[in-house]
C-alpha cells in the first residue's frame, strides 16, 4: 500500500509531457485570443501604409513590374518630379491643408473650450436641450451637412474661398461634447466658487483657473479636429473650384484623375500620399508627448 502511494506521488510530482497537467491552462489560452485579434487588426491596418511607403520608392517602370513589398530606387526622382509638377503646386496644396487644419483646429478648439465650459459650469434654461441638439450633431454624418453648408455660404458669396472651407469647421459637436464632459470632471465647482468669493471675474476664472485644468482635453480636441480637417475631402470638393486653393486630399484626387490618361502620374500620387501622412504622424507624436507630460504634472499637483 505504501509503495503504491509513493508511486502515485512521484507520478504527480514529475508529470510527463503531454499530460493534462503539463498543458497550458485553458484560461491562459483564452487570454491569447484578444492579443491575436489585435495583432491581426494591426496587420490589416499597417499593410496599406507599408505598401504606400514602399511604392513611393519605386519608379514608374518598377511600380508594376517588381514584387509589391520590394523597395525601389526612384524615391529621389519621384520627389523631384512631384516638386516640379506645375511649378510646385503640390506644396501649395500642402500649405493650404496646413492652413485649413491648423487654423481651423485651433479656432474649433477655442470654441469647444468656451462652449463645453459654459455647459458644464453654468445653469441656465434650455441647457440640456441645447446639449441634446449638440449630441444629435455628433450623430449626423458630415456628408449630409456639406450641401446645406454650401448653399448657406453661397448666399454670402463665400464659396471658392478659404473662409468657405474654414467656417464650417469652427463648430465641432463632438469637440463641444468632449469639452463639456472633460470640464465637468476636471474643473471642481468648489474651485470656481472660491474664485468668485475672492473677487475674480468669470473671464479670469476661466482663463486662469479652469483652462489650465482643461488643457489635456483640449489637446485631444485639437488633435481630433486637425486630423478630421486634414483628411476632409467632400467639403473642399463642393466649396472650391480654384485648384490653387485645394487641400492635399482634393489635389491628390485631381492628380489621380489625370493619371488615368497619364500612367506616369501614378508615382507622383503615391509619393504625394506618403508625404501627406508625415505631418499627421509628426503631430501625433508631439502632442502625445505633451499630453502625457501634462497629465503627469496634473497628477503630481493633485
Amino acid at each position: 500500500m505504501s509503495s503504491l502511494a509513493v508511486g502515485k506521488a512521484e507520478t504527480a510530482a514529475g508529470t510527463t509531457p503531454g499530460t493534462a497537467q503539463s498543458r497550458p491552462p485553458l484560461r491562459r489560452r483564452i487570454a491569447l485570443v484578444p492579443t491575436i485579434t489585435l495583432l491581426l487588426g494591426a496587420l490589416y491596418c499597417l499593410l496599406p501604409v507599408a505598401w504606400v511607403v514602399i511604392a513611393a520608392t519605386k519608379s514608374g517602370s518598377e511600380l508594376f513590374s517588381t514584387f509589391t513589398f520590394l523597395p525601389g530606387s526612384g524615391f529621389a526622382d519621384n520627389l523631384s518630379d512631384l516638386s516640379a509638377y506645375r511649378d510646385g503646386v503640390y506644396w501649395e496644396w500642402m500649405g493650404n491643408s496646413a492652413l485649413y487644419a491648423g487654423l481651423g483646429a485651433l479656432l474649433s478648439t477655442v470654441v469647444s473650450a468656451f462652449s463645453g465650459y459654459a455647459l458644464a459650469i453654468y445653469r441656465f434654461p434650455g441647457r440640456e436641450a441645447l446639449f441634446n441638439v449638440l449630441l444629435a450633431g455628433v450623430l449626423m454624418p458630415p456628408v449630409i451637412l456639406a450641401i446645406p453648408q454650401y448653399l448657406l455660404l453661397a448666399k454670402v458669396d463665400l464659396t471658392d474661398s478659404y473662409l468657405g472651407v474654414l467656417l464650417p469647421q469652427l463648430l465641432s459637436p463632438y469637440g463641444v461634447y468632449l469639452s463639456r464632459i472633460y470640464a465637468a470632471a476636471a474643473v471642481p465647482a468648489d474651485v470656481v466658487e472660491a474664485g468668485r468669493m475672492d473677487g475674480a471675474g468669470e473671464w479670469r476664472i476661466f482663463t486662469r483657473v479652469a483652462l489650465p485644468m482643461m488643457v489635456p482635453g483640449m489637446v485631444t480636441v485639437f488633435l481630433f479636429q486637425f486630423v478630421a480637417i486634414w483628411n476632409n475631402f467632400l467639403l473642399p470638393y463642393i466649396m472650391l473650384s480654384d485648384d490653387e486653393k485645394f487641400p492635399i486630399t482634393l489635389g491628390l484626387f485631381t492628380l489621380l484623375e489625370q493619371g488615368a490618361n497619364t500612367p506616369a502620374l501614378y508615382t507622383l500620387v503615391i509619393t504625394g500620399a506618403f508625404l501627406a501622412v508625415l505631418p499627421l504622424v509628426a503631430l501625433f507624436l508631439v502632442i502625445q508627448r505633451f499630453w502625457s507630460l501634462d497629465l503627469l504634472s496634473g497628477a503630481v499637483k493633485s
